[in-house]
């Protein structure tokens, strides 16, 4: 992988000017390379200046300069940096042309290469982001050298070809040719193709083309949904139209759905590329459904945040996701039928950055330039606090400066900074303009600091007033936060002493300045005061006594779903800061589940539930009463959902109900009728979920796996019948596993895809005793896959092949190793992560235990 500094690309930026990359790609010379040709029009602004051009080929063929052969003998060390150095250069103008063959990927990265176990077809699409450009083309790889993309395809006659510009085919329909038109300035990480004999369907709206692609053997799923996904990006164009004064500025909007994608979209300009899990073969939730709907919106926002204008180095990420995240779900809800999107920010994505934030790991949502030194850790910083974190930020700072000078700020930043590059400096400039206010000082404190702040209430009643003291106290590496928040006062309904109505709803300001913000009010307390009720701030909450009594008493009859997302946003914080029994917090679960409305809160608790508290919270011993507290709970979900209402709430209790199971009764005979009593019947999803669970069970065996697989033979099903032999509980069956994770056979191993899928069928925590023996092996093993494959590789390790063990052992071992490895960056930051939430884990246990101790 090549890796650029900032100090690099700085000189890089002083020395050159790009204006122009013609790349002529064949797509049609076998299984393993692709042809590229690179010309690269460049301008020079000084006389002898040195630089060079990033490239990683299997075979480099020809460069030429101006005309001159360069000497391959001499650029044959650099290139092992992936590196062609252009010496001594005149002033003004240069032409670059490269000839080499590269290598199609398997693991997301440059060019990657899929064949479909559906049908044998093949399908390839690109990922430049964040340094990969030069495994397809030659670059001047940095995101501030923009340049004109033009861009010409030889692919088999029968493929179709996407890109950033539209596509055309061009001469006899036999060759294969295409040329797609050329772009406005965009940076190299935003270079897009998708080639193969993509199922496409097309509008146009607004005068411009719309195209909605999938590999074939997806096509029902996407024909079932097209309706759906086109109103969502129409409703979305519109709504941008509506704010941002500069309009879309490309030539086309393609959404592409590709295979094996690592993450969840890509913005590429005129071609969106997407996972394809996002065309739903199985039934969904609406809370899904409505996440897909945020990765469009989401992504469409990058067309002018990141696109149109795109940060000069990779310190100010932010600037792109953060304000994609904020704008995705803002949009959502203003132009479609999601109307309660905040809710599942607070409950999904928001935890996210909570987590994030509290980890060593942790980093300012804008970091200062010697955090960010060169692309290896900037690809690290795509995390929760530069999306959630980050799109918190900009919903406070919307609730302190307004909407109106908010937007005003955006267009200012967008019509100086259009097809160019810009800086945190620079927007915060545009805000500051726009509102008058001192938004450098905001800035400096919400986008400068780590850590998260926490606001606590204390009440005192006195006769017939009452006063809240709010305490304000930061985690983080400096003062505590400005916040602009409201206050929740609910009472128990008298005639539905379940339910909690809203006597009054307060604007306070905390300042930072003071640790403490007193409030007066006349008449009885509240029985319920919540702070930040509407989830506009970013800040770890606390309940004070008498207001958790009225939570564990009414909280599914609180009104309006946001503020029900902040409670249980609240206990989940209380559990991993061990100030509530994670026993207490499923006992919340199983009183209030079964009345919430909100599907994406359900999601959330039932998530958090069952993998963080049931797996690592909870002492093993434990284990078994809470998982069937977790059955009993989905037991009443589906009670409730009989008459065919809630078919999302259902779902999302079939699900967990089968993923907590402690024997295999009842699902062998869902698995053998094909349905769930009362529905739903089961697609494939659901089929793989259950014999998944049986085979971590004991009670399905390699026949079963291969005769579901002989049913489903899809992507998909590769991966289910992956996930359900690394799940078996045979030392045989572990080995192979194991073998198929970390082992150095010959060949491209295995995608992502299915080392996701092996890893999580590894480790489970029935298997304990049998998997014992793999915990020292893991992080040798990690280390080694992760230096010989790649980043994206490595993150996929140490995120989903990590032990789920709970044990000082496992703690002494991975401190070993992140203090003597060498591990690759990639692989350090997540490795560093685990063992500090395994650190967490540890810590809640052990304040159970002397829980215990105190209560006997």
């Amino acid at each position: 992988m090549s890796v650029l500094t900032r100090e690099e690309a700085q000189i890089r930026a002083r020395l050159i000017e790009v204006h122009r990359y013609t790349i002529d790609l064949d797509l049609t010379r076998g299984d393993e390379l692709f042809g590229s040709i690179t010309t690269i029009r460049f301008s020079a602004r000084e006389a002898g200046a040195d630089t060079f051009v990033e490239l990683n080929p299997a075979t480099l063929h020809r460069a030429v300069l101006d005309g001159r052969e360069l000497d391959l003998a001499d650029a044959a060390g650099p290139l092992a940096d992936e590196r062609l150095p252009l010496t001594a250069l005149t002033e003004g103008e240069h032409e670059l042309r490269v000839e080499t063959d590269m290598r199609y990927s398997h693991t997301g990265e440059g060019m990657h290469r899929f064949t479909d176990p559906a049908d044998g077809e093949t399908y390839l699409y690109t990922m430049c982001c964040m340094a990969d450009a030069n495994d397809v083309f030659a670059a001047f790889d940095q995101p501030d050298l923009k340049a004109v993309f033009d861009v010409r395809v030889t692919a088999p006659p029968e493929w179709t070809v996407l890109g950033n510009g539209i596509a055309t085919r061009v001469g006899d329909p036999a060759e294969g040719r295409w040329e797609l038109a050329p772009t406005p300035p965009i940076s190299t990480y935003l270079m897009a193709l998708a080639a193969g004999p993509y199922h496409s369907m097309r509008t146009e709206h607004a005068g411009l083309p719309f195209g909605l692609h999938v590999r074939r053997s997806l096509a029902p799923y996407l024909e079932a949904d097209a309706d759906e996904l086109f109103d969502i990006t129409r409703r979305c164009f519109d709504r941008y139209h509506e704010i941002f004064a500069e309009p879309y500025p490309f030539d086309s909007y393609d959404q592409a759905f590709v295979p094996e994608f690592n993450s969840g979209a890509m913005e590429n300009p005129g071609l969106v590329t997407f996972r394809d899990e996002f065309i739903y073969r199985s039934a969904v939730t609406d809370a899904e459904r409505q996440t897909r709907a945020m990765v469009i919106a989401h992504e469409m926002a990058h067309m002018w945040f990141g696109d149109l204008v795109t940060m000069k180095w990779w310190d100010d990420i932010w600037l792109n996701e953060s304000f994609a995240e904020y704008m995705g779900y803002q949009t959502l809800t203003e132009a479609t039928r999601y109307t309660d999107t905040w809710a599942d920010f607070g409950v999904r994505r928001k935890n996210w950055g909570y987590d994030a934030d509290q980890r060593p790991s942790t980093h300012p949502v804008a970091p200062t330039p010697e955090l960010v030194p060169d692309t290896a850790a900037a690809r690290l910083n795509f995390d929760g606090i530069s999306y959630a974190k980050g799109a918190s930020a900009l919903r406070q700072l919307v609730a302190w400066l307004g909407e109106k000078d908010f937007l005003d700020g955006i267009n200012d930043h967008f019509t100086r900074h259009r097809f160019g590059n810009a800086t945190l400096a620079d927007f915060i400039d545009s805000l500051a303009r726009s509102s008058g206010r001192d938004v450098h000082a905001w800035a400096d404190r919400w986008l400068r600091t780590t850590g998260v702040d926490t606001l606590t209430p204390a009440i005192t009643a006195n006769g017939g007033r009452w006063s809240a003291e709010i305490r304000h106290e930061s985690e983080g590496d400096g003062a505590a936060r400005p916040h602009r928040i409201a206050i929740g006062l609910y009472d128990h309904a008298p005639a539905a002493p379940h339910q909690l109505v809203l006597r009054e709803r307060v604007e306070a300001e905390l300042s930072g300045a003071d640790p403490a913000l007193t409030l007066s009010f006349t008449g009885p307390r509240p029985d319920l005061l919540l702070l930040n009720d509407g989830d506009l701030t970013y800040a770890k909450i606390r309940l004070d006594p008498g207001s958790w009594k009225a939570v564990v008493r009414s909280l599914s009859g609180l009104p309006g779903a946001v503020s029900r997302a902040v409670i249980w946003n609240a206990a989940r914080d209380m559990v991993r800061d061990g100030d509530l029994a994670p026993a207490d917090y499923l006992h919340a679960a199983r009183a209030h589940l079964p009345r919430e409305t909100d599907i994406a809160v359900v999601q959330g608790v039932l998530a958090f539930a069952r993998t963080q508290i049931a797996d690592r919270y909870l002492p093993a011993d434990q284990r078994p009463a809470a998982l069937a507290t977790l059955r009993a709970t989905c037991r009443d979900l589906l009670r409730r959902t009989e008459d065919g209402s809630g078919p999302g709430l259902r779902l999302a209790a079939v699900r967990t109900f089968i993923d907590s199971a402690t024997a295999p009764a009842g699902l062998t005979d869902w698995l053998d009728g094909d349905t769930v009593p009362g529905g739903p019947a089961l697609d494939p999803e659901l089929r793989w979920q259950i014999l998944a669970r049986l085979a971590v069970l004991g009670a399905a065996g390699p026949a079963d796996i291969d005769a579901e697989l002989a049913r489903d033979s899809s992507a998909t099903g590769q991966e289910g019948a992956a996930r359900c032999r690394a799940a078996l509980p045979d030392p045989d069956a572990k080995e192979a596993a194991w073998h198929a994770l970390f082992g150095e056979d010959d060949g491209p191993g295995l995608s992502n895809y299915l080392v996701t899928a092996t890893a999580t069928g590894f480790w489970q925590p029935e298997h304990h005793d049998l998997l014992a023996g793999y915990v020292p092996r893991y992080f040798p093993a990690a280390v080694a896959v992760a230096a010989r494959r790649g980043p994206a590789i490595a993150d996929t390790v140490a995120r989903w092949a990590f032990p789920t063990t709970v044990d000082l052992e496992t703690l002494r071992l991975g401190e070993e190793c992140l203090k003597d490895s060498g591990a690759v960056p990639a692989l350090h930051r997540r490795l560093a992560d685990h063992i500090d939430d395994l650190r967490r884990a540890l810590r809640v246990r052990e304040k159970g235990k002397k829980g215990e101790k105190q209560g006997e």
